[in-house]
Protein backbone atom coordinates (compact mmCIF):
# COMPACT_ATOMS: atom_id res chain seq x y z
CA UNK A 1 0.00 0.00 0.00
CA UNK A 2 2.80 2.07 0.95
CA UNK A 3 4.62 1.55 -2.28
CA UNK A 4 1.32 2.49 -3.68
CA UNK A 5 0.79 5.67 -2.48
CA UNK A 6 4.53 7.03 -3.26
CA UNK A 7 4.23 5.68 -6.94
CA UNK A 8 0.87 7.57 -7.14
CA UNK A 9 2.59 10.65 -5.75
CA UNK A 10 5.21 10.05 -8.48
CA UNK A 11 2.82 9.84 -11.60
CA UNK A 12 1.41 13.19 -9.70
CA UNK A 13 4.54 14.69 -10.48
CA UNK A 14 3.83 14.18 -14.17
CA UNK A 15 2.32 17.14 -15.70
CA UNK A 16 0.26 15.35 -18.07
CA UNK A 17 -1.02 12.74 -15.39
CA UNK A 18 -1.86 15.82 -13.05
CA UNK A 19 -4.15 17.70 -15.81
CA UNK A 20 -5.97 14.53 -15.79
CA UNK A 21 -5.95 14.55 -11.90
CA UNK A 22 -6.77 18.32 -11.63
CA UNK A 23 -9.74 18.32 -14.90
CA UNK A 24 -11.56 15.47 -12.81
CA UNK A 25 -11.38 16.55 -9.43
CA UNK A 26 -11.89 20.13 -9.55
CA UNK A 27 -15.25 20.38 -10.77
CA UNK A 28 -16.51 17.80 -7.90
CA UNK A 29 -14.52 19.33 -4.88
CA UNK A 30 -16.69 22.87 -5.81
CA UNK A 31 -19.94 20.71 -6.32
CA UNK A 32 -18.84 19.61 -2.94
CA UNK A 33 -18.85 22.97 -1.06
CA UNK A 34 -22.36 24.31 -2.36
CA UNK A 35 -24.42 22.37 -0.60
CA UNK A 36 -22.15 22.62 2.93
CA UNK A 37 -22.29 26.85 2.14
CA UNK A 38 -25.85 26.79 1.71
CA UNK A 39 -26.62 24.72 4.73
CA UNK A 40 -24.40 26.29 6.83
CA UNK A 41 -25.08 30.03 5.62
CA UNK A 42 -28.86 28.49 6.28
CA UNK A 43 -28.05 27.76 9.76
CA UNK A 44 -26.01 30.62 10.62
CA UNK A 45 -28.98 33.27 9.47
CA UNK A 46 -31.68 31.60 10.20
CA UNK A 47 -31.98 29.07 12.62
CA UNK A 48 -28.69 29.92 15.44
CA UNK A 49 -30.24 32.27 17.71
CA UNK A 50 -28.83 35.63 18.79
CA UNK A 51 -25.94 36.57 20.94
CA UNK A 52 -27.28 37.89 24.62
CA UNK A 53 -24.42 40.12 24.04
CA UNK A 54 -23.59 40.85 20.40
CA UNK A 55 -27.09 39.90 19.28
CA UNK A 56 -27.46 39.52 15.45
CA UNK A 57 -23.79 41.01 14.60
CA UNK A 58 -22.34 37.52 16.07
CA UNK A 59 -23.59 35.84 12.94
CA UNK A 60 -20.68 37.14 10.53
CA UNK A 61 -18.41 35.02 12.56
CA UNK A 62 -19.72 32.63 10.07
CA UNK A 63 -17.87 33.70 7.46
CA UNK A 64 -15.22 35.89 9.28
CA UNK A 65 -13.69 32.51 11.05
CA UNK A 66 -13.19 30.30 8.74
CA UNK A 67 -11.96 33.13 6.51
CA UNK A 68 -9.71 33.98 9.15
CA UNK A 69 -8.31 30.09 9.32
CA UNK A 70 -8.07 29.23 5.56
CA UNK A 71 -6.12 32.67 6.05
CA UNK A 72 -3.12 30.98 8.04
CA UNK A 73 -3.99 27.32 6.55
CA UNK A 74 -3.01 28.62 2.84
CA UNK A 75 -0.11 30.41 3.88
CA UNK A 76 1.60 27.54 5.68
CA UNK A 77 0.60 25.34 2.53
CA UNK A 78 2.10 27.61 0.53
CA UNK A 79 5.49 27.78 1.80
CA UNK A 80 5.14 23.78 2.62
CA UNK A 81 5.26 23.45 -1.40
CA UNK A 82 7.63 25.94 -1.98
CA UNK A 83 10.33 23.77 0.76
CA UNK A 84 9.61 21.04 -1.21
CA UNK A 85 10.46 22.66 -4.72
CA UNK A 86 13.30 24.88 -3.09
CA UNK A 87 14.54 21.09 -2.05
CA UNK A 88 13.75 18.88 -4.08
CA UNK A 89 13.02 21.33 -7.60
CA UNK A 90 9.52 19.56 -8.04
CA UNK A 91 8.00 21.71 -10.77
CA UNK A 92 4.66 20.56 -9.52
CA UNK A 93 5.08 22.27 -5.98
CA UNK A 94 6.06 24.82 -7.48
CA UNK A 95 3.17 25.32 -9.42
CA UNK A 96 0.88 24.73 -6.49
CA UNK A 97 2.34 26.86 -4.20
CA UNK A 98 2.29 29.78 -6.41
CA UNK A 99 -1.26 28.51 -6.91
CA UNK A 100 -1.94 29.45 -3.54
CA UNK A 101 -1.35 32.64 -2.97
CA UNK A 102 -4.16 34.52 -4.65
CA UNK A 103 -6.40 32.15 -3.00
CA UNK A 104 -4.83 32.48 0.45
CA UNK A 105 -4.93 36.56 -0.21
CA UNK A 106 -8.79 36.20 -1.21
CA UNK A 107 -9.17 34.42 2.05
CA UNK A 108 -7.30 37.06 4.03
CA UNK A 109 -8.91 40.23 2.17
CA UNK A 110 -12.37 38.70 3.61
CA UNK A 111 -11.08 38.08 6.70
CA UNK A 112 -10.13 41.95 7.17
CA UNK A 113 -13.50 43.27 5.52
CA UNK A 114 -15.43 41.00 7.56
CA UNK A 115 -13.66 42.22 10.83
CA UNK A 116 -14.02 45.87 10.58
CA UNK A 117 -17.73 45.04 9.75
CA UNK A 118 -18.35 43.33 12.85
CA UNK A 119 -16.31 46.00 14.46
CA UNK A 120 -18.03 49.20 13.76
CA UNK A 121 -20.74 48.24 15.92
CA UNK A 122 -18.69 46.52 18.76
CA UNK A 123 -15.62 48.74 18.74
CA UNK A 124 -17.31 51.69 16.99
CA UNK A 125 -14.66 51.75 14.57
CA UNK A 126 -14.26 50.32 11.29
CA UNK A 127 -10.44 49.71 11.83
CA UNK A 128 -8.10 49.87 15.15
CA UNK A 129 -4.48 49.18 14.77
CA UNK A 130 -4.99 46.18 17.29
CA UNK A 131 -2.29 43.32 17.15
CA UNK A 132 -4.39 40.88 15.36
CA UNK A 133 -5.96 43.18 12.61
CA UNK A 134 -2.39 44.76 12.13
CA UNK A 135 -0.62 40.93 11.61
CA UNK A 136 -3.28 40.07 9.31
CA UNK A 137 -2.97 43.22 7.31
CA UNK A 138 0.75 42.44 7.27
CA UNK A 139 -0.14 38.54 6.12
CA UNK A 140 -2.24 40.14 3.11
CA UNK A 141 0.87 42.16 1.83
CA UNK A 142 3.05 39.12 2.42
CA UNK A 143 0.37 37.44 -0.16
CA UNK A 144 0.54 40.22 -3.10
CA UNK A 145 4.39 40.20 -2.27
CA UNK A 146 4.43 36.77 -3.02
CA UNK A 147 2.40 37.16 -6.09
CA UNK A 148 4.08 40.45 -7.16
CA UNK A 149 7.40 38.91 -6.85
CA UNK A 150 6.07 35.66 -8.92
CA UNK A 151 4.63 37.86 -11.24
CA UNK A 152 7.63 40.02 -11.90
CA UNK A 153 10.13 37.39 -13.01
CA UNK A 154 9.93 36.06 -16.67
CA UNK A 155 11.38 32.78 -15.77
CA UNK A 156 8.64 30.84 -14.45
CA UNK A 157 11.13 28.67 -12.05
CA UNK A 158 13.02 31.28 -10.82
CA UNK A 159 9.92 33.11 -9.90
CA UNK A 160 8.34 30.61 -8.12
CA UNK A 161 11.39 29.92 -6.30
CA UNK A 162 11.96 33.73 -5.27
CA UNK A 163 8.80 33.90 -4.28
CA UNK A 164 8.51 30.49 -3.02
CA UNK A 165 11.36 32.07 -0.63
CA UNK A 166 9.78 34.72 0.26
CA UNK A 167 6.70 32.59 1.45
CA UNK A 168 9.01 29.85 4.08
CA UNK A 169 10.33 33.43 5.66
CA UNK A 170 6.82 34.89 6.14
CA UNK A 171 6.22 31.65 8.14
CA UNK A 172 7.05 33.35 11.34
CA UNK A 173 4.49 35.83 11.47
CA UNK A 174 1.20 33.10 11.44
CA UNK A 175 2.01 32.44 15.01
CA UNK A 176 2.43 35.63 15.65
CA UNK A 177 -1.41 36.40 14.54
CA UNK A 178 -2.25 32.98 16.01
CA UNK A 179 -0.91 34.22 19.73
CA UNK A 180 -1.35 37.94 19.39
CA UNK A 181 -4.16 38.30 21.30
CA UNK A 182 -2.69 36.13 24.17
CA UNK A 183 0.96 38.22 23.83
CA UNK A 184 -0.76 41.72 24.18
CA UNK A 185 -3.44 43.72 25.30
CA UNK A 186 -6.00 43.50 22.45
CA UNK A 187 -9.45 44.99 21.69
CA UNK A 188 -9.89 41.62 19.17
CA UNK A 189 -12.16 38.67 21.07
CA UNK A 190 -10.22 36.31 22.49
CA UNK A 191 -10.60 32.70 21.64
CA UNK A 192 -13.92 30.97 21.92
CA UNK A 193 -13.63 28.02 19.31
CA UNK A 194 -11.26 25.38 20.18
CA UNK A 195 -10.31 22.23 17.46
CA UNK A 196 -9.79 19.68 20.27
CA UNK A 197 -10.50 21.48 23.57
CA UNK A 198 -13.60 22.82 25.14
CA UNK A 199 -15.24 25.91 23.41
CA UNK A 200 -17.08 28.08 25.47
CA UNK A 201 -19.13 28.99 22.31
CA UNK A 202 -22.55 27.48 23.09
CA UNK A 203 -23.03 24.23 21.40
CA UNK A 204 -26.32 25.33 19.36
CA UNK A 205 -24.14 27.63 17.24
CA UNK A 206 -20.67 25.41 16.75
CA UNK A 207 -22.70 23.02 13.90
CA UNK A 208 -22.78 25.66 11.23
CA UNK A 209 -19.45 26.86 12.08
CA UNK A 210 -18.00 23.78 11.66
CA UNK A 211 -19.75 23.31 8.08
CA UNK A 212 -18.95 26.74 6.65
CA UNK A 213 -14.95 25.60 8.11
CA UNK A 214 -15.36 21.84 5.95
CA UNK A 215 -17.40 24.09 2.63
CA UNK A 216 -13.84 26.58 2.78
CA UNK A 217 -11.71 23.53 2.96
CA UNK A 218 -13.21 22.09 -0.18
CA UNK A 219 -13.61 25.05 -2.39
CA UNK A 220 -9.88 25.58 -1.91
CA UNK A 221 -9.63 22.32 -2.54
CA UNK A 222 -11.39 22.62 -6.10
CA UNK A 223 -10.05 26.03 -6.36
CA UNK A 224 -6.05 25.23 -6.15
CA UNK A 225 -6.90 22.19 -8.66
CA UNK A 226 -8.23 24.78 -10.95
CA UNK A 227 -5.74 27.69 -10.80
CA UNK A 228 -2.64 24.96 -10.78
CA UNK A 229 -3.64 23.57 -13.72
CA UNK A 230 -4.35 26.62 -15.95
CA UNK A 231 -0.64 27.56 -14.78
CA UNK A 232 1.04 24.11 -15.83
CA UNK A 233 -0.97 24.39 -19.18
CA UNK A 234 0.56 28.20 -19.71
CA UNK A 235 4.08 26.12 -18.77
CA UNK A 236 3.42 23.16 -21.15
CA UNK A 237 1.83 24.55 -24.25
CA UNK A 238 4.00 23.14 -26.53
CA UNK A 239 4.89 19.99 -25.41
CA UNK A 240 3.79 17.00 -27.31
CA UNK A 241 1.51 15.25 -24.86
CA UNK A 242 -0.89 18.92 -24.51
CA UNK A 243 -0.21 18.94 -29.15
CA UNK A 244 -2.13 15.15 -28.25
CA UNK A 245 -4.86 16.11 -26.14
CA UNK A 246 -5.98 19.06 -28.02
CA UNK A 247 -5.73 17.36 -31.24
CA UNK A 248 -8.27 14.55 -29.75
CA UNK A 249 -10.82 17.18 -28.43
CA UNK A 250 -10.65 18.81 -32.02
Amino acid sequence: MFKGLIGWFHKLGSPAYFDTFAARWSPWFYIASLPLFAFGLWQALAVVPADYQQGDSFRILYIHVPAAWMSLFVFGLMAFYSAIALIWRIKLCEILAMACAPIGAAFTLITLLTGSIWGKPMWGTWWDWDPRLTTELILLFLYLGVMGLYGAIDDRRAAARAAGLLSIVGLVLLPVIRYSVVWWNSLHQGQTISVFGESSMDSSMILPLWVMVFATKFWFAGSLLARARADNLRREAGKAWLRERVEKLQ
